[in-house]
């Protein structure tokens, strides 16, 4: 290798190091903080707050009506049903069969096998921890499985952040890539925010359910970044015999 070689390639590691610093950083911190969510709760010593926001969303004097007009009830309504199973479904498939078709088999299988995994892992957490639904105020909506973490948090944390961050990687500008990993968090944080204002979860099972999703995200991003070709499988075969030529 040249020292010019040796340069470069020590240009590159130098700078990459912060990043991976800031990443490592950023999963400890949130495995960390998703441990001692989870300690409280299952001890608890959140039961007082939690109760004290879903109250405080509510009319006093008739807790099955919830503050504001009737159409923000109706248009949250809405938005929570974009984290339901079978919108965010419909959303993996489709983006799964665009990168297809795209000739981006690598990443389009990627991407729907890391959002089926963090679904299984928002259903074993919700069984190991077991807490049931807040009754303290009337549900808006109908539900019936467990509150630990928010499913609709995590699990649509988990599709939009994983889908965002894996779509970055197929755009060409930087504008764009920033668009698809804002629109990504922007409606996992409205839909998990719905579920609070709908009475049918504590806000800790909502924030639980952001750090879960938010950390599979990240980990399903350093794993694509390191081990999964994001280019269309033609451009890879033209590169390769370009370089024979």
């Amino acid at each position: 290798m040249s020292d010019v070689q040796r340069r470069g390639v020590w240009a590159r590691l130098n700078a990459y190091e912060p990043l991976a610093l800031i990443i490592v950083a950023s999963i400890a911190g949130g495995l960390f903080l998703l441990q001692r969510l989870t300690s409280e709760v299952l001890e608890g010593e959140t039961l007082r707050f939690d109760e004290a926001i879903l109250l405080a969303l509510r009319h006093q004097g008739d807790l099955s009506a919830p503050i504001g007009p009737a159409w923000l009830t109706h248009a949250v309504g809405d938005i929570t049903s974009l984290g339901g199973i079978t919108v965010l479904s419909l959303m993996t498939v489709l983006v799964t069969v665009y990168l297809l078709l795209d000739r981006r088999w690598p990443i389009a299988i990627f991407v729907f096998s890391s959002v089926l995994s963090g679904w299984l892992a928002s259903t074993v957490l919700k069984i190991l921890v077991a807490r049931p639904r807040p009754d303290i105020v009337p549900h808006l909506v109908e539900v019936s499985d467990l509150s630990f973490p928010s499913g609709h948090a995590m699990v649509s944390a988990v599709t939009y952040l994983t889908l965002g961050a894996l779509l970055a990687r197929t755009q060409r500008y930087p504008s764009t890539r920033i668009f698809v990993m804002g629109a990504g968090v922007f409606l996992a944080v409205i839909i998990g925010l719905s579920r609070i204002y709908l009475g049918v979860h504590y806000p800790t099972d909502v924030f639980a359910g952001w750090c879960a999703g938010a950390l599979w995200a990240l980990g399903c991003w350093l794993i694509s970044k390191r081990f999964v070709s994001s280019r269309p499988i033609d451009d890879g075969v033209e590169a390769g015999n370009g370089n024979r030529r």
